[in-house]
C-alpha cells in the first residue's frame, strides 16, 4: 500500500480544534476503508462536505453481460471498439465478474462534472495520452505507461491534455494493494520487490478551491450513477494526511525478475485485489540457461481466467495480435504458445513487449461490446497447418 503522506496545513492532533482566519472551524473528515480498520486519511475542508443543493434522478450505469459458452479462448480486438464522450460516457466495458471488471476508455470531451466510485477502487493504465488527475488531495500528473490508482470514495476529475487518449480501466470491488510478499510487517517494500516507494508518485500540488455554486458529483453505486449537486466545491481541502490518496506509478519503473529458465506469471505481479492479480510484462532479458526455451510452456488454468491486454511490441508467444487487443484464456482448458513460436524463441536474448495481465479466480463474463469486436476463429488458431 502507499506510504504516509502529509500535505497542507494540519492541527497538531487529530479531532481537535482547527480554526480558519475568521475564527470558524475547518470541517474535519475521515476517509477510510473497512470501517475504521483499513487505511485512511484525515482531511480538513474549508466548508462542510455535506451541504447538498439537489439530487437528480439516478442513471443506470455498468456493464451489460451476455451469456455465452465460455470454455474457449477469446481474442477481442480492442482497437476496433469505438469510444467517445467525457470520462464516464466514453467507458466501454469489456468483461468482468463480482470482484473486478475491465473497460476501455478514449475520452473525446472534457469532464464538466466530478466523479466518485463509491464501490470500487479504480486502477487506470494509461495506454496513450497524458494529463492530470485532479482531486481534493491535490494533482497527480500522468503520462503514457502510468498506472493511476484512485481509491474508492475519492471525488476526482480527469483532465487530458493530449488528443487520442486511450486507457484501460480496472475496477476492483476490494482494495488494490501491492503484493504481500513484497512487503514487510510494517508495510515497507522489501529489497527483492521489483519496485519501491520512490516509484510511487502521490499528489504533488494541493490546490484549495474555496468556491460556492452548483457542483455536480456523479457517484457510482448499486449499478447507477447518482448525480448529487453540492453547494461547495469538492476540492476545498486545506490539508490532509494519511495512507489513502490517489497516486501514479509507471509500468516502466517495474524491474523485471528473470532467471536461468522461464519465470512463471507471478514473477510479473504488480498489484493484487480480492480474487485477482494485476501483472506487468515489461522489456527484459530472456532466460540464460544454455538450453532454455524463452517461450512460455503450455499451461492449464485450473483455478483462474487469464486476461492479457497487449500494449506495445510483439508478444513472442502470440501471432496476429494487434496493439490494444485482449486475449481471454479461461480456466478448464490448456493454452500455450502458437505453433512455431517455441522454436523461434530459442536463442533470443530479450523481448521488448509491454502488456498488462489480469488473472482472476472467478470466471469472467464478456459484454456485448466485446463480443462485437471478437475474432471468432481465435480458438482454432493453434492448428499448425495455418502457419505452414
Amino acid at each position: 500500500m502507499p506510504h504516509y503522506v502529509r500535505m497542507g496545513r494540519l492541527p497538531h492532533k487529530r479531532h481537535t480544534q482547527f480554526r480558519q482566519p475568521d475564527g470558524s472551524l475547518y470541517s474535519e473528515e475521515v476517509i477510510g476503508a473497512e470501517g475504521f480498520s483499513g487505511i485512511s486519511s484525515i482531511a480538513y475542508h474549508v466548508h462542510p462536505p455535506t451541504v447538498v443543493e439537489a439530487i437528480k434522478d439516478p442513471i443506470p450505469y455498468g456493464p451489460q453481460y451476455v451469456d455465452l459458452d465460455f470454455l474457449r479462448h477469446r481474442h477481442v480486438r480492442g482497437a476496433q471498439i469505438p469510444s467517445k464522450g467525457a470520462w464516464l460516457e466514453a467507458r466501454q466495458y469489456i468483461m468482468g465478474n463480482a470482484d473486478v471488471r475491465l473497460a476501455l476508455c478514449s475520452p473525446t470531451e472534457p469532464m464538466d462534472y466530478f466523479y466518485r466510485n463509491a464501490v470500487a477502487d479504480e486502477m487506470v493504465y494509461i495506454h496513450d495520452g497524458e494529463g492530470v488527475l485532479e482531486s481534493p488531495f491535490g494533482n497527480v500528473p500522468f503520462k503514457k505507461g502510468d498506472y493511476v490508482h484512485v481509491p474508492r470514495t475519492i471525488t476526482h476529475r480527469w483532465t487530458f491534455s493530449s488528443k487520442n487518449s486511450r486507457v484501460l480501466v480496472i475496477e476492483s470491488f476490494s482494495e488494490i494493494q501491492f503484493p504481500k510478499r513484497y512487503r514487510n510487517s510494517s508495510g515497507q517494500l522489501l529489497e527483492h520487490s521489483p519496485f519501491c516507494e520512490r516509484d510511487i508518485r502521490p499528489p504533488s500540488e494541493l490546490v484549495t478551491h474555496d468556491e460556492q455554486g452548483q457542483f455536480e458529483v456523479r457517484v457510482a453505486k448499486h449499478g447507477y450513477l447518482h448525480p448529487i449537486i453540492f453547494r461547495n466545491h469538492p476540492f476545498d481541502f486545506v490539508g490532509w494526511d494519511g495512507y489513502m490518496y490517489p497516486y501514479a506509478t509507471s509500468i516502466h519503473d517495474f524491474e523485471p525478475i528473470t532467471g536461468r529458465v522461464h519465470q512463471p506469471p507471478p514473477a510479473h505481479q504488480h498489484f493484487e485485489g480480492r480474487n485477482f492479480v494485476i501483472c506487468s510484462f515489461v522489456p527484459r532479458m530472456y532466460d540464460y540457461h544454455p538450453d532454455s526455451i524463452p517461450a512460455p510452456y503450455n499451461h492449464s488454468n485450473i483455478d483462474s481466467d487469464e486476461v492479457l491486454y497487449y500494449a506495445e511490441g510483439d508478444f513472442m508467444s502470440r501471432r496476429n495480435i494487434d496493439r490494444g487487443s485482449f486475449t481471454l484464456h479461461p480456466g478448464g482448458i490448456a493454452h500455450g504458445p502458437h505453433p512455431g513460436t517455441v522454436e523461434a524463441s530459442i536463442g533470443k536474448t530479450r523481448t521488448e513487449e509491454l502488456a498488462v495481465m489480469v488473472d482472476t479466480f472467478k470466471p469472467l463474463r464478456m459484454t456485448q461490446t466485446a463480443v462485437a469486436a471478437e475474432d471468432p476463429d481465435y480458438m482454432l488458431s493453434w492448428r499448425p497447418e495455418l502457419y505452414d
